[in-house]
């Protein structure tokens, strides 16, 4: 199978230029610059003119709710919203039923991979308070890294006191791979709640969800996962950062030891938001200010922030009505993820260069995933392409995640997702989605 993606504006290793670019299989076997016609037979071509054609986005931060909670999500569904937003690969969360925190939770993942999901898949490890021995035993080529929960989860995945984070920092070290963590730090959470509670009741207004989910909070806690990384030696991502105190404290270049995240609903929305979003914007960490917002964005384009993903958690929508205590945290996004951040190119936010490092190079570049996140000859043909000046509304119509519901609905994006394709092989294309196929497990190292 030769596909030829023709004149399109390739944005790819900080650069924009005219051009095309040839797939045969599954992989890029040429990628031609300039507006001259390259001569072949193709058995398909795309007349990419007009159009921007990136590499596929990779979403390292997404929570599909397979196995144990699949009335909120599941991986064919989720994976479906990621092929409609131009989502080629992404990394699942280890919080699931059961917690993905046993070798044997972890193959049964990969087999769900392999048999529902329509992109790229992988999946971390979560590390426990006494688990880390099994880091030993992981495939180091087959999974992104180990995700830690330093606060504000729940069961056996949310680990606390000094001596037990220090063992997982050292063991995840010892076996050279990456240590994604959630920095809230729990004990100040609990005793803000519990001050909230005596003065407005049992389910808090969700207006004051910042105030409990506080800055302090999340600075506190970040603070202690740099000193053990930087004591122990350890490769830390720091998923999520919220405020503008912790981008203060990140250097950021995606080669050193320490790197931070940054998700779309921290970099849209604000605490204004709340007024009329409600629950809906509940998420872990909480939705902070709009100066916590505007020095997100900042961070973008000053280097501090290495990467962009979603932090995807569906619930029911009747699991998102309540205050601080009822409202469950956490929102659909990845479907909309790549529209969003391109309106931020339209503010000129950022440029459409650093969009692509931030969602694609760096993710894998960052977790060394191999032969993806780029478009280069030799390479998985994992592409995306979009149309500017296209103007589009979300509605209920065109959801795709299993619960059936945005924060962003009614929003209109003036970028669309045209197509998605995934490993050579064109999975979604104007408003058609090829059911039937299946994404590959991604490769590492």
């Amino acid at each position: 199978m030769r596909t030829l993606i023709r004149g399109g504006i390739i944005v790819n290793e900080g650069r924009c230029f005219e051009g095309s670019v040839l797939i045969k299989a599954d992989r890029i076997v040429s990628v031609m610059e300039g507006s001259s016609q390259p001569l072949g037979i193709y058995d398909m071509e795309m007349d990419a003119r007009g159009y921007f054609v990136l590499p596929g986005i990779i979403d390292s931060h997404v929570h599909f709710r397979q196995p144990g909670l699949t009335d909120k999500a599941d991986i064919e569904s989720e994976s479906r919203a990621a092929a409609y937003g131009g989502v080629t690969s992404y990394f699942d969360m280890p919080n699931t039923i059961p917690q993905t925190t046993t070798l044997a939770a972890w193959e049964e993942k990969q087999e769900l991979g392999k048999r529902h999901s329509h992109v790229n898949y992988s999946f971390f490890f979560g590390a426990t308070g006494d688990n880390h021995d099994d880091f030993q035993r992981l495939d180091r080529h087959r999974l992104p890294g180990i995700k830690l929960f330093m606060g504000a989860s729940t069961g056996s995945m949310q680990v606390g006191g000094r001596e037990s984070l220090a063992s997982v920092f050292g063991a995840a070290k010892n076996v050279e791979l990456p240590l994604m963590v959630h920095c809230e730090d729990t004990s100040t959470i609990d005793s803000n709640m519990q001050a909230m509670r005596e003065r407005y009741g049992d389910d808090p207004d969700i207006r004051l969800h910042p105030a409990i989910r506080s800055e302090e909070a999340c600075v506190k806690s970040s603070s202690l996962a740099l000193k053990l990384a930087c004591e122990h030696g350890t490769r830390l991502h720091i998923a999520h950062v919220s405020t503008a105190k912790e981008v203060d404290m990140l250097d950021g270049s995606v080669d050193s030891q320490i790197t931070a995240e940054a998700v779309i609903a921290h970099l849209l929305f604000s605490e204004k938001d709340y007024q009329t979003k409600g629950g809906l914007i509940k998420c872990n960490p909480a939705v902070k200010s709009e100066h916590d917002r505007d020095m997100l964005r900042q961070a973008l384009t000053q280097g501090k922030i290495a990467t962009v993903a979603t932090d995807h958690a569906p619930h029911l929508l009747s699991q998102k009505l309540g205050g601080c205590a009822k409202a469950a945290s956490g929102m659909p996004m990845i479907q909309f993820s790549l529209p969003a951040m391109l309106g931020l190119v339209d503010e000129r936010v950022l440029t459409i260069e650093r969009l692509v490092e931030l969602m694609a190079h760096n993710p894998a570049r960052l977790f060394e995933v191999r032969d993806r996140g780029f478009i280069r000859e030799g390479v998985k043909a994992d592409i995306t392409i979009v149309k500017p000046n296209s103007p589009w509304t979300v509605t209920e119509g065109i959801i795709q995640s299993k619960c059936r519901w945005s924060p962003l609905l009614g929003h209109t994006f003036n970028w669309k997702v045209t197509h998605t394709i995934c490993n050579g092989h064109v999975v979604y294309c104007d408003g058609v989605f090829d059911d039937g196929y299946r994404g590959e497990e991604i490769a590492f190292r």
